[in-house]
């Protein structure tokens, strides 16, 4: 094997080793783009596209090579065949159609995985991006949650206090009802005593003039019969002159 085909088989090689490492599911894709992103991938990121195109083109040109060989060998194979030449001649031209094939696979799926290698360095940086922002929304709920739970907290706690000023409003209310109405209270009370005093008094009163007027009554009747008594006597009197 040349040098070059045994580069493209070191490289097809290097190539199943990457991606059965990037296939390891125990390593997340957040792990994989930190290791991506180290220093040294950083300074040669930015060769990175030219370098991808290079080899891309280079194993473009091994595999059409190696197709150029295997047709070449192939019709070789067919002329040395029909020929009846020696043995050892059609053997060589057997060789040399098994090393084109064999450079042909190698060339073909070294290609084949360079493309899917980078395709699946992209999907694992898309994926821990999206992973990221999954993180990010969660976090942003969270913290949404949190907010909608601390001011529905202090709302209660509003209404708590909106509830309690006006539980002292109407106990206000009812304090300054009731002092009214303990005012009206004592004032009717007042009222009554003074009514009562006032009944006590005209009831002494009455008693009082009852009282007069069953004694002047009593003198009424004293002077009447003093004034029948003395009719009486002056009647005698007149009739004694006579």
């Amino acid at each position: 094997m040349t040098f070059q085909w045994t580069a493209v088989a070191s490289f097809l090689y290097g190539e199943i080793a990457v991606l059965l490492i990037l296939c390891i599911p125990f390593v997340s894709p957040l792990r994989w783009r930190k290791i991506f992103r180290f220093q040294l991938w950083s300074k040669i990121s930015p060769y990175w596209d030219k370098a991808f195109l290079s080899i891309i083109v280079v194993l473009v040109v091994l595999f059409f090579d190696a197709v150029r060989e295997v047709r070449k060998y192939s019709a070789s194979q067919g002329i040395e065949k029909s020929a009846n030449l020696h043995p050892s001649s059609y053997d060589h031209i057997q060789m040399k159609l098994f090393r084109s094939q064999r450079n042909l696979y190698i060339s073909g799926f070294s290609l084949f995985l360079w493309l899917v290698l980078q395709r699946v360095i992209y999907l694992i940086m898309q994926l821990a991006s999206e992973i990221e922002s999954l993180d990010t929304m969660k976090t942003q709920v969270e913290n949404a949650i949190e907010a909608a739970k601390k001011y529905m907290e202090d709302n209660e706690q509003l209404k708590r206090v909106l509830n309690l000023s006006k539980d002292s409003e109407n106990e206000q209310a009812i304090k300054t009802e009731n002092i009214k109405l303990k005012k009206e209270i004592q004032r009717e009370k007042a009222e009554l005593n003074r009514m009562t005093e006032a009944l006590s008094k005209s009831q002494a009163e009455v008693i009082a003039l009852k009282k007069q007027t069953e004694g002047l009554t009593r003198e009424y009747d004293r002077l009447l019969s003093e004034h029948e008594k003395l009719q009486n006597i002056t009647e005698e009197h007149h009739d004694k002159d006579q």
